[in-house]
């Protein structure tokens, strides 16, 4: 049976936006990937991410973009907001939010590859701009994320 192109997506279309002021990665929907013999690249830039500082509790603000390179899913935007939002209070350092954002979302989409990059405005004189990346174990995006990663310093 053929998947519905809407299929398992509940919060695009609803009429409701109801914001979670919790980490909640089951917020996270995807859509089928209509172009699967093609590698193509989606960035979402996401300019207005916040969460806590797990000491102190002060709001840090950022912005968070993500690339991937999709197999059989793609992330729906919506959901993607809506779970970004739930890190409003979420207390965690700048690294393990970037590496949790990456994590979930490789467990509802397994792209072939993902970075996810935080690029976080200075508090205290000092910017912190954290970026994680995966590829596919076993295929060409392993190694695509090694030399990502080597070459992430020169960007």
């Amino acid at each position: 049976m053929k998947e519905k192109q809407t299929e398992g997506i509940t919060h695009l279309g609803s009429g409701v936006n109801k914001y979670i002021f919790d980490y909640d990665p089951t917020l996270l929907e995807y859509f089928a990937n209509k172009h699967q013999e093609n590698d193509y690249f989606v960035r979402l830039n996401c300019p207005e991410f916040t969460c806590l500082c797990p000491v102190t509790g002060q709001p840090d603000f950022g912005t968070i973009f993500i690339n991937y390179i999709p197999d059989k899913k793609l992330v729906e935007s919506k959901s993607l907001k809506l779970y970004l939002f739930s890190f409003r209070n979420h207390g965690d350092f700048h690294e393990n939010s970037v590496n949790i954002i990456m994590k979930d979302l490789i467990n509802l989409l397994n792209p072939k590859y993902i970075e996810v990059t935080g690029e976080y405005t200075a508090r205290g004189g000092i910017s912190i701009y954290p970026s994680a990346n995966y590829g596919q174990p076993g295929t060409k995006w392993e190694s695509f994320a090694d030399k990502r990663l080597l070459d992430y310093g020169k960007r």
